[in-house]
């Protein structure tokens, strides 16, 4: 081994040379790329990111600061992972890269208090109970108008502008019982992922979840003690914190013995379907990972499987599909969701152009690299004003907040929704 390659990775899963070695450099990656697709740059598209991995690997170059940016800017979206046909797994080099990174490189200190801030603050259920009575009145008291309409954001860090755009209208909590009985004959028994910022700041959605999931004859097991299922740490590098929060995820649904877990936010899909692998050292967790994670469904993947019992009544429409990355790419979710709403009577169901590219949203991503994410969700909000659509539906609670906060930008009106939320609309006649 070479000094240079000391420098860069240490020997706690690198990225396997084995799927650097997969690509063959063809290029299929680049137009659906996001941020090759804004600056054309060959080191920021995922052939150029995984020739600096094989670099870094190969001792021809240290971890510096433009090669830690290179791979910092993309947004981990995967949609190179759809497009290429070599298979390669760019998820496992991209994560493996970035636990590298948290390791081995010495960030700003700006950089690490961020990091600090959001990775002890959005994971953690707890606080974010404590925090939401402050924004609730932040919001109701008027506040939140002036400052917006004032222009005192832009006298903010852009740190700080960008986690104030994102902010949803906090409404009501809406608690979800630890067991809700099936309508009728019970069919199945499920676990529901509960997420952690969806869970205090947008309840609205899990609580759609549970209605349509009873409606449908399953008994809904919503264990209340149940953590942050560890996504927005592991696809940003923070590998150890990540696993201990998975495990934590297994211990607790292990206990509630149910026949499926549901999922209804992408990136928590995509990250709980991956446990078997990044618990693969662990003698007291890998098999259980595993089963854990092949009992792991998307919301709109378990209703395709299971034979509508429900009645659907009218929703009349127009809706603008948005494809979350991790939904489609991550855990090939894609045509579940629009069979669902193509089921509502009165949809009339509209795709994006572009469909592929991805929002700005990307966990941490459009809160450390405000500045690209912004550009891609305004790109996404003109596509959606082109189409001329009532709501835009989803299935990813990031992507909600990534979108909305476009639109308004824009001054557009039309309102986003998670795709689960009209189905409860079409089945139990709830407001939107």
């Amino acid at each position: 081994m070479t000094p240079a390659s000391k420098q860069a990775f240490d020997l706690h899963h690198p990225p396997a040379p084995e799927l650097i070695n997969q690509c063959v450099h063809c290029g299929f990656c680049l137009p659906v790329c996001p941020t090759y697709v804004l600056w054309g740059n060959e080191m920021d598209s995922p052939r150029g990111r995984i020739y600096l991995m094989k670099m870094a690997s190969e001792g021809a170059t240290a971890m510096t600061d433009p090669w830690v940016q290179h791979i910092d800017t993309c947004l981990g979206c995967m949609s190179c992972m759809t497009a290429c046909p070599s298979g390669v797994d760019y998820a496992k080099l991209i994560e493996a890269t970035r636990a590298q990174i948290e390791r081995r490189h010495s960030r700003s200190a700006i950089e690490r208090l961020q990091r600090w801030l959001i990775f002890n603050t959005f994971p953690r259920v707890d606080r974010l109970r404590l925090l939401k009575p402050f924004l609730r009145a932040y919001q109701k008291s008027g506040m939140q108008a002036f400052v917006r309409g004032s222009g005192l954001l832009k006298l903010l860090p852009r740190q700080l502008s960008a986690m104030e755009a994102l902010m949803p209208k906090l409404g009501t909590s809406q608690r979800i019982a630890p067991v809700t009985s099936a309508r009728g004959e019970k069919r199945k028994r499920v676990g529901l992922l509960l997420g952690c910022v969806q869970r205090e700041f947008v309840p609205e959605i899990n609580a759609a979840t549970v209605r349509v999931l009873t409606a449908e004859g399953c008994e809904v097991v919503a264990p209340p003690n149940q953590p942050c299922c560890g996504a927005l740490m592991v696809h940003a590098g923070e590998e150890t914190p990540a696993l201990d929060l998975a495990r934590r995820v297994i211990d607790i649904f292990e206990q509630a013995k149910v026949d499926v877990i549901i999922t209804n936010a992408g990136g928590c899909g995509s990250n709980v379907r991956e446990y078997g692998y990044q618990l693969r050292d662990d003698p007291q967790y890998a098999g259980r990972a595993v089963r854990f994670s092949a009992k792991c469904k998307d919301i709109s993947e378990f209703l395709e499987e299971l034979d509508p019992r429900a009645t659907r009544t009218a929703v009349n429409l127009r809706v603008a599909y948005h494809d979350s990355c991790h939904l489609q790419h991550a855990q090939r979710v894609r045509t579940q969701p629009r069979a669902q709403l193509s089921a509502i009577p009165g949809v009339e169901l509209l795709d994006l152009p572009e469909s592929a590219l991805c929002c700005g949203s990307a966990g941490i991503y459009n809160l450390v690299q405000s500045n690209t994410a912004d550009a891609l969700a305004d790109r996404k909000a003109q596509h959606i004003s082109s189409a001329k659509a009532d709501v835009v539906a989803t299935g990813n609670v990031g992507c909600m907040l990534q979108i909305a906060a476009a639109l308004e930008r824009q001054g557009q009106k039309t309102r986003v929704l998670h795709t689960i939320q009209l189905i409860d609309t079409s089945i139990n006649q709830t407001s939107l």
